[in-house]
C-alpha cells in the first residue's frame, strides 16, 4: 500500500552505514498527460511511488496521500518515456576487422577458443547482459533525448546473440536497471569483426546462415552427435524478438526471404530508404527500427562536382525525411531509434523535421513507446504510464513535436534527472490594480524570455513598459506620462514611471507586490492573468503544417527509374523482316503481334486486337531477344565467394541488385536475359541466377520463373590462386593436378551424402524415431543435384587439358558438364565436347589478356559451330553486353557463318544451353513476348533498337529513353537548386562522391559492394 513504510533494505546489496531509503512518493498535478500514445488527459494528474506508476488519471480522480511531493506541472505536457531498441549502451565496442582482400594471409579455421561455432562470425551465445556496465555519459545523452530504456547489443557478426533491456537510470545498480536479461537477438549480413576469410561477400554471409539455421535444428535433433555451444544458444533464442540489421532495403527484402525459410519473423533495422519499395516491404510483414539520419545536401555549386552525384543520392537528401511519414501511412509498424547518428543531439530535430514531412506526433509516440515496448514483450513495464509501470516519463514545456518544445526533465524508474529549464511563460492579458487607482488592462507579449509589456491602465491611455522577472521576483516599470494635455484648471500630472516590484504566483497566475507611483506615493498592487495571450494560445495549440511537397518515387530507385513498370499492352508490329531464329529462317515485311506477354501470331496483314497499338516496321529488323550466357550484372555485395575450394552453397539468387544501372543499358543493346554467373576464384563456385531484363521489378520478380538450376565451376590460373600474391598459397588447391582433386573428392562426398539420406529415407517413422537424421549440408545438396541431372553446370575454362581432365572427371563420377564458357580453346577439343554433350559459350576475340589464353583465335566460335557443338557468345562483361550483336557477327568474317548463324549465338543458342528455349530465343507463336525491333540489320554496327520488349513490355525505346533522359535532366535541376537554396539557408552540406560504382568481372575478389553505395 502507498503508505506502508518502505523495505529496511531492498535489493541484495549490502551498505557501508545508515539507510536512508525513503518511499518516494510524487505527484504530478495540472498536467497535459498522455498515458499512451494515443490516449491524453488533459488537467491530469500522475502519481508514482518507488520508481512505479500508482495512478494517472483527471485530477479528481486521483487521491494524493499525505507525505507526497506534490509538483504542480500546469501547462506542460508528460509523456512515457522513449524506448530505443538498437543501441549498444554500457556495453564494450569491438573494433571491425580490416578488409584486406588477397593482399593478406588467409585464416580459414576460428581463432575463438572453446566449444563453439566453426565461424567466429557466429556467436549467438553472447550475452549483452553479461557484458553489461552503466555508463554515465552514454546514459546522459540518451536521457536528454528523452529515452528512459534501451535494448543494448554488442552489434558485431552475422548471429550477435541476444540484447538486455535496461532503464538509463544510473544512481542504481546494473541488477536494478536490467528489466529483461535476453530481451531480444540480433544477426547481420555483415561479419564484423571476425578475421576469418569465409564469408567474403553478401551471398556468402547468406549461405552461412542458412546453413547455421538447419545446423541448429539438427543440433537439436542429435545433440549427441556435438556439443556445440553456438548451436545450442541459437535453439534457445529462436523464441526471441530477432532484431536484422540490413545495409538498404533490397538487403531488407533479403533478410525476410531468409527468416521465412527459418521460421523467423524479423524486426528489421533498416537504413531509412524503406519508403523505395514500400508495398513490398509492408508485403513482408515485419516491424521496421528507422534511423533518422538524414543526409545533408550535397555542395553543389561546382557543375563538375554536382553531374558526379547519382539522381538516387539527390532524391534520397529529399525524400529521407518523409519516410516515416509515408511507412505510417501505410500501416508498416516502425519504431525510431537514435542509430546510425554521429551526433545524438540531431535526433529531436530530425524527429521534428519528420513531422514537418507529414509524421503525425500519435505516429511518432507510438514508434518511441508502444510499439517498441511491444516488439520487445516489456508492454507490462515501459512504454506507457499505467499502474504497476516503470515510472519512466519526460515532462515538456509543449507540444512534442513543436518547435519550441523544450524537454524539462526525464524521469526514470522514479528518479528525477532535470535536462533543462525554460523560463514561465508570463505573455498575456492581466488586470491591474494600483493602490486606489482604476483598474486597469495590460498585456504582455514577445518572446517567453524576454516578454515586452504594455499597459492600457486608464482608457485612451497606451503606456509602455519592461517587466523583469528572477526566479518568479518581478519588477515593472512602465511610463512616461500620457501625450494628453491636463484639462483646464487641472494640475500637470507628476512626471517619471511607476515602479513595482513583488513575486508571481505560478498556480494562480497573478502578480503582487509593492511600488512607487511617480511622485512616491508607496501602492499595493496586484496583476492577475485574464487569458493567455494569443501568440501563446496558437504557439500551444495543434498545428497542422502540410508537409512539403516532394518529387515522385521511382522504380528502380535510380536513373532512367519510372513512377511504374511499362503494362502489356497488346502490340502489333507491322511489315517488319523478322528474325525468327528457327528453321523459318527470315521472314520479310511480317507481322508480329504480342499480347499478355506472349507471341500470339506471327503473318502477314494481322489484325490489331481493341485496345492495342501498332507499330510500323517498314525498313526494319525484328529479332529475338539477345540472351547473355555469362554475366556478371546486377549483383550485390562480390561476385566471387572466392574463400574455400568449395562454396556450392552460395546462390546469386540471394543478391541480385535490380537497380544496376546496367540492366538498362542491357535493354538499350537489346538484352532481354541473362544467367548471373559466380565468378571463378573456386574450383567450385556458386549457383547462378537466371533473369530477365526486367526494369522496375523486385529482385525475385526479376528471376526467371521455374528455370532449371546452374552453377559455376571453374578451371586455370583463377582457382589456384596463380595471380593471388605470395601470402596466398595455402587454400587448396595450388596447383592443376590439385584442382582435379578438388572435384572428385566433392562428388565422392556428394555421393556418400546422397546414400546416406537415402538410407535414412527408407526408415520407418518408428526407426527414424529412435534414430539421429543425418546433418543437412548445402554444399553437398548442391552437387547431388548436378549428379541428378537437377542442376548444371557452366565452366570457366581455358586450355585444352584442363578441359579434358573435367571431361574424364565427369564421365567417371557420373555427372556432365553442361556448358564450357569462355573456352578458348575449344576449336581443339570440339569433337570431345560434342561426345559429352557439352555446350560452349565463347568470346569473339578476346585474347592475350593472361598466359592462359596464348593459344585463342577468333575463328574458335566458327569451329566449334562447324563441329557439330551448340555454341554462344557471351560477354563476361557490363561494357560488351551491350553489343552482343556485334560481337557475333565478327564470325561471319572470321569463320564464315552465315548472318541468321551468327544471331544465333546470342539467341536461341543461348537459350538452349539454359534449357529455356522452349519458351524464349527465337520468334515463334506461344514463346515469350522477348523481341528487339532493330532500325537495320541486326548484326550492323549501325544498327541500334528502336524497341526493346521483355514478356510485351516496352522496356526500353528510343522514344521513351528521350523522355526520361528530359525527365532525369530537369528532376536533377530541381534538386541542385533545392539543394543551393539550402545552403544559402546556412543548411551543412557535403562534398560530391569521389568513387564511381564498380563493375565486376570472373576475378573480382573482396567485398567491392563498397564503391557500389
Amino acid at each position: 500500500m502507498l503508505g506502508t513504510a518502505a523495505a529496511a533494505q531492498p535489493g541484495t546489496f549490502p551498505r557501508n552505514g545508515v539507510y536512508d531509503q525513503r518511499p518516494g512518493v510524487f505527484a504530478f498535478t495540472h498536467a497535459t498527460l498522455f498515458t499512451d500514445y494515443k490516449t491524453k488527459i488533459s488537467d491530469a494528474t500522475l502519481l508514482i511511488r518507488d520508481g512505479k506508476v500508482v495512478a494517472a488519471g483527471p485530477a479528481g480522480a486521483v487521491k494524493i496521500p499525505a507525505g507526497a511531493v506534490v509538483q504542480d506541472v500546469r501547462g506542460k505536457f508528460i509523456y512515457p518515456g522513449f524506448v530505443d531498441v538498437y543501441t549498444s549502451y554500457g556495453v564494450p565496442e569491438i573494433p571491425a576487422a580490416p578488409r584486406q582482400g588477397r593482399r593478406a594471409g588467409p585464416q580459414f579455421d576460428s581463432q575463438k577458443t572453446g566449444a563453439y561455432s566453426w565461424n567466429q562470425a557466429i556467436h549467438p551465445e553472447v550475452n549483452a547482459a553479461e557484458q553489461f556496465k552503466i555508463n554515465n555519459d552514454q546514459a546522459t545523452a540518451y536521457r536528454a533525448l528523452g529515452f528512459g530504456a534501451v535494448l543494448t547489443q554488442q552489434a558485431d557478426g552475422i548471429m550477435r546473440g541476444t540484447a538486455a533491456l535496461v532503464s538509463l537510470n544510473t544512481n542504481r545498480r546494473e541488477q536494478e536497471v536490467m528489466l529483461l536479461e535476453r530481451a531480444a537477438s540480433g544477426l547481420s549480413f555483415d561479419k564484423g569483426s571476425s578475421t576469418q576469410d569465409y564469408p567474403g561477400s553478401l551471398m556468402g554471409s547468406i549461405a552461412l546462415l542458412r546453413q547455421t539455421y538447419l545446423d541448429a535444428q539438427w543440433n537439436q535433433r542429435s545433440p549427441g552427435r556435438e556439443r556445440n555451444l553456438s548451436l545450442q544458444a541459437l535453439s534457445q533464442q529462436k523464441a526471441l524478438p530477432a532484431i536484422f540489421q540490413v545495409s538498404d532495403k533490397l538487403s531488407a527484402l533479403r533478410a525476410d526471404k531468409l527468416g521465412d525459410e527459418a521460421g523467423q519473423q524479423y524486426i528489421i533495422k533498416g537504413r531509412g530508404d524503406e519508403y523505395q519499395r514500400l508495398d513490398d516491404l509492408k508485403k513482408t510483414g515485419a516491424a521496421f527500427v528507422l534511423p533518422l539520419n538524414f543526409p545533408d545536401a550535397y555542395d553543389v555549386a561546382d557543375v563538375y562536382d554536382a553531374l558526379r552525384i547519382p539522381l538516387e543520392d539527390l532524391k534520397h537528401w529529399e525524400l529521407a525525411p518523409a519516410n516515416a511519414a509515408r511507412l505510417s501511412q501505410a500501416g508498416v509498424p516502425f519504431v525510431l531509434t537514435t542509430a546510425d547518428l554521429k551526433d545524438k543531439k540531431k535526433f529531436l530535430p530530425n524527429l521534428r523535421k519528420a513531422g514537418q514531412y507529414g509524421l503525425s506526433e500519435t505516429a511518432a509516440l507510438q514508434a518511441l513507446t508502444d510499439t517498441p515496448a511491444r516488439l520487445l514483450r516489456a508492454q507490462d513495464r515501459i512504454g506507457a504510464l499505467k499502474p504497476g509501470m516503470e515510472a519512466n516519463f519526460i515532462v515538456c514545456s509543449a507540444h512534442l513535436l513543436a518547435d519550441d518544445n523544450v524537454l524539462l526533465d526525464n524521469w526514470v524508474q522514479g528518479e528525477r534527472y532535470q535536462l533543462s529549464t525554460v523560463p514561465a511563460d508570463y505573455r498575456g492579458v492581466y488586470s491591474l490594480n494600483i493602490g486606489s487607482q482604476p483598474e486597469g488592462r495590460f498585456l504582455i507579449q514577445g518572446k517567453p524570455e524576454a516578454p515586452e509589456l504594455k499597459i492600457v491602465p486608464t482608457a485612451g491611455d497606451t503606456l509602455r513598459g519592461n517587466l523583469t522577472v528572477t526566479s518568479d521576483l518581478a519588477t515593472v516599470v512602465f511610463g512616461p506620462k500620457s501625450k494628453k494635455k491636463p484639462e483646464a484648471g487641472a494640475a500637470p500630472a507628476a512626471e517619471g514611471s511607476v515602479r513595482l516590484s513583488g513575486y508571481y504566483t505560478q498556480e494562480g497566475r497573478v502578480f503582487q507586490g509593492d511600488g512607487l507611483l511617480a511622485d512616491g506615493t508607496p501602492v499595493k498592487w496586484r496583476a492577475a492573468r485574464l487569458e493567455e495571450a494569443t501568440r501563446a494560445a496558437k504557439r500551444d495549440s495543434a498545428k497542422v503544417v502540410p508537409p512539403p511537397v516532394l518529387g515522385n518515387v521511382i522504380f528502380p530507385f535510380a536513373a532512367y527509374g519510372r513512377a511504374a513498370v511499362p503494362s502489356q499492352q497488346p502490340t502489333l508490329i507491322k511489315n517488319a523482316t523478322v528474325w525468327t531464329s528457327e528453321a523459318a529462317g527470315k521472314l520479310e515485311n511480317t507481322d508480329v503481334l504480342l499480347e499478355n506477354g506472349k507471341i500470339t501470331k506471327i503473318g502477314k496483314n494481322l489484325s490489331l486486337p481493341k485496345g492495342g497499338r501498332s507499330i510500323d516496321g517498314t525498313g526494319k529488323h525484328l529479332a529475338p531477344g539477345i540472351i547473355d550466357e555469362h554475366s556478371h550484372l546486377a549483383i550485390s555485395g562480390g561476385v566471387n565467394e572466392g574463400t574455400q575450394a568449395v562454396t556450392s552453397e552460395v546462390r546469386i539468387g540471394d543478391v541480385v541488385d535490380n537497380e544496376d544501372v546496367g540492366i538498362y543499358r542491357d535493354l538499350a543493346g537489346g538484352v532481354v536475359a541473362a544467367q548471373l554467373l559466380h565468378g571463378s576464384a573456386n574450383p567450385i563456385g556458386g549457383q547462378s541466377a537466371l533473369v530477365k531484363m526486367r526494369w522496375g521489378a523486385t529482385p525475385e520478380d526479376m528471376k526467371i520463373g521455374e528455370a532449371p538450376g546452374f552453377i559455376k565451376f571453374a578451371l586455370g590460373e583463377n582457382v589456384k590462386q596463380s595471380n593471388w600474391g605470395e601470402l596466398n598459397v595455402l587454400r587448396f588447391p595450388q596447383t592443376r593436378m590439385g584442382t582435379e582433386q578438388v572435384f572428385v573428392d566433392a562428388f565422392t562426398r556428394a555421393k556418400e551424402y546422397e546414400q546416406e539420406w537415402k538410407a535414412w529415407n527408407k526408415l520407418g517413422k518408428g526407426k527414424q524415431k529412435k534414430g539421429e537424421a543425418p546433418r543437412r549440408d548445402l554444399e553437398l545438396e548442391a552437387l547431388v543435384e548436378i549428379l541428378n541431372r537437377q542442376r548444371f553446370i557452366t565452366c570457366h575454362s581455358y586450355v585444352q587439358s584442363e578441359i579434358n581432365m573435367l571431361l574424364n572427371v565427369a564421365d567417371r563420377l557420373g555427372f556432365k558438364v553442361n556448358t564450357f564458357t569462355h573456352i578458348l580453346e575449344g576449336y581443339k577439343v570440339a569433337d570431345k565436347m560434342k561426345a559429352h554433350g557439352a555446350n560452349a559459350s565463347t568470346f569473339s576475340d578476346w585474347w592475350a589478356y593472361k598466359n592462359e589464353v596464348k593459344d585463342a583465335i577468333p575463328y574458335n566460335a566458327a569451329i566449334m559451330t562447324r563441329a557439330g557443338l551448340n555454341v554462344a557468345i557471351n560477354s563476361d562483361d557490363a561494357e560488351m553486353s551491350r553489343r552482343l550483336n556485334q560481337e557475333a557477327a565478327k564470325t561471319v568474317k572470321y569463320g564464315g557463318l552465315t548472318e541468321e548463324e551468327a544471331l544465333r549465338l546470342v539467341t536461341i543458342n543461348p537459350a538452349k544451353m539454359l534449357h529455356l528455349d522452349a519458351r524464349m530465343g527465337s520468334i515463334k507463336e506461344g514463346k515469350d513476348a522477348d523481341v528487339v525491333l532493330w532500325s537495320d540489320n541486326p548484326l550492323s554496327i549501325y544498327a541500334h533498337p528502336e524497341y526493346t520488349f521483355v514478356d510485351g513490355r516496352e522496356m526500353f525505346s528510343l522514344a521513351a529513353d528521350a523522355a526520361l533522359r528530359a525527365d532525369m535532366q530537369k528532376e536533377r535541376q530541381r534538386l541542385v537548386q533545392a539543394m543551393l537554396t539550402a545552403k544559402q539557408g546556412g543548411a551543412p552540406t557535403q562534398a560530391a562522391p569521389g568513387k564511381a560504382r564498380g563493375l565486376w568481372h570472373c576475378d573480382t575478389i573482396g567485398e567491392e559492394k563498397e564503391l557500389a553505395k
